[in-house]
C-alpha cells in the first residue's frame, strides 16, 4: 500500500526537494503540498494523507498550532522538521506535545553526511510512523492494516506474534528491591517520559537514569522542560554527576552515559562515542549494560515506546543478573519496537499511564 504524504513548508525550494526525495521511494507518494499552517489544516481534511511532514516556523500559522488543530479535526501522524538549536528543540518539544509523532533535522546534512543514507533514513521514518499510527482514522481514510503495523514496528529479527501481547501486570513494586530506576525510549519518548515522571513524588527514593534518543541541544531543552513540570529534579547529565534519590539524569544528546563507581560512590560517566558502527548516541544498550556490571540484580529497567530494538541485549543481561524489566504495552506505544524487543522477558507490560502510577504508589 502506497503511503500518501502531505508536505507542509513555506519554502518552495524545500517543498520541491522533499517531494523529489519522497517520490523516489516506490512506497511513498506526495499527494499535495501546503504553504503554511492554515493551508495544511485544509488540505489534511481534503487529501486525507497517511503522514504529514511539517515545518515549524511558517507565516499565517506555525507548525505547532497547525499540528494541534489537525490532531483535533483529522488526526494523522506528523513528522516535524526542526533546526538543531536550543530554540529549535523547545519548539519541537512543543510540537510533540501538541500531537506530532516524531521529528528530524531540517538540514539533511544533519541527518547524515551521506545523501543516500539521509534519504533512506527519511523514507524509513515516514514508513514507520505511517505503519505504527494509532490515531483514529479520519472519515474516508482507511486505517493502516495490522500486518503492516506489526512489520514496521517490530524488530525484523523477531517475527510478529499473531496477536498483540497483552498487558502483563505482576507482583507488587517496592522501591526497596532496587537501587536505581533506568528508563530507555525513542520515538514517542518525550511525551511518554513526561507522562511517567510527572507522577513521581519529590520524595521518590530511587536515583533515575534516562536515555532518550535525541540530538545535542535537544536533551538540554528537554531536561529543562521536565524539571519545570516534575516534582523530582531532572537535569541533563554531566560527567561526574552523583546518582541521588529523586534526581533523574538525562543522557546528553550525541554522547554516551554510563554508571561507574569511584571511591565507593556511584556516579555517571559521560563520554563521546568512538565506535563508528554505533548508531544511537545516546544508546540504551550502553547505559543499561553499565548498570548490569555494577548493580547486578538491583536495577528496575523500563523500556518505553521507540523504533528499533535498542536496549534488548542489555535488558537480557540485566535479567540474567536478577534485575527486573518492565515494558510499555503495544496499545499505548507510538512505535512498538523497543518494548516489543523486551516483551518476552518483561515482568510487567503496562499501559503508559500505569507505569508512573505504579512507581509512585508503591515507592
Amino acid at each position: 500500500m502506497t503511503i500518501r504524504v502531505l508536505v507542509v513548508d513555506d519554502s518552495g525550494f524545500f517543498r520541491r526537494r522533499l517531494t523529489e526525495i519522497l517520490n523516489s521511494d516506490p512506497q511513498i507518494e506526495v499527494v499535495d503540498a501546503a504553504v503554511d499552517g492554515k493551508d495544511a489544516i485544509a488540505k489534511a481534511m481534503t487529501c486525507k494523507p497517511d503522514v504529514i511532514t511539517m515545518d515549524i516556523e511558517m507565516p499565517e500559522m506555525n507548525g505547532i498550532d497547525a499540528t494541534r488543530e489537525i490532531m483535533k479535526s483529522s488526526p494523522v501522524p506528523i513528522l516535524m522538521f526542526s533546526s538543531l538549536t536550543y530554540d529549535g528543540a523547545k519548539a519541537t518539544l512543543d510540537a510533540l506535545e501538541a500531537g506530532a509523532t516524531d521529528f528530524l533535522p531540517k538540514r539533511f546534512d544533519d541527518i547524515s553526511n551521506n545523501k543516500d543514507e539521509a534519504r533512506n533514513i527519511l523514507c524509513s521514518r515516514i514508513k514507520a510512523i505511517a505503519s505504527a499510527s494509532r490515531t483514529t482514522p479520519a472519515p474516508g481514510r482507511p486505517s493502516q492494516p495490522s500486518a503492516l503495523r506489526q512489520t514496521a514496528a517490530r524488530p525484523v529479527t523477531k517475527p510478529a506474534p499473531a496477536a498483540p501481547i497483552p498487558s502483563r501486570p505482576a507482583k507488587r513494586f517496592s522501591s526497596s528491591d532496587f537501587d536505581l530506576l533506568a528508563i530507555g525510549t525513542s520515538t514517542g519518548g518525550p511525551v511518554a517520559l513526561q507522562e511517567v515522571l510527572i507522577q513521581l513524588p519529590k520524595s521518590f527514593p530511587l536515583p533515575i537514569m534516562l536515555v532518550q534518543h535525541m540530538p545535542a541541544k535537544f536533551t538540554e531543552a528537554f531536561a529543562s522542560r521536565l524539571n519545570q513540570l516534575c516534582a523530582i529534579t531532572v537535569k541533563e547529565a554531566q560527567d561526574g554527576d552523583l546518582v541521588q534519590p529523586g534526581v533523574a539524569l538525562l543522557a546528553p544528546g550525541g554522547m554516551q552515559m554510563e554508571l561507574e563507581k569511584r571511591a565507593g560512590r556511584l556516579q555517571v560517566k559521560v563520554r563521546e562515542e568512538t565506535d563508528p558502527m554505533q548508531n544511537y548516541k545516546p544508546c540504551v544498550n550502553v547505559t543499561f549494560e553499565s548498570l548490569a556490571g555494577i548493580l547486578g540484580n538491583r536495577v528496575l529497567g523500563v523500556i518505553l515506546t521507540g523504533m528499533g530494538a535498542d536496549g534488548r541485549e542489555a535488558c537480557h543481561k540485566l535479567k540474567s543478573r536478577g534485575s527486573t524489566i518492565w515494558a510499555q504495552d503495544e496499545a499505548t506505544s507510538t512505535i512498538y519496537g523497543m518494548p516489543a524487543a523486551v516483551a518476552d522477558i518483561a515482568e510487567q507490560i503496562l499501559p503508559l499511564k500505569e507505569i508512573g502510577k505504579k512507581l509512585a504508589t508503591n515507592s
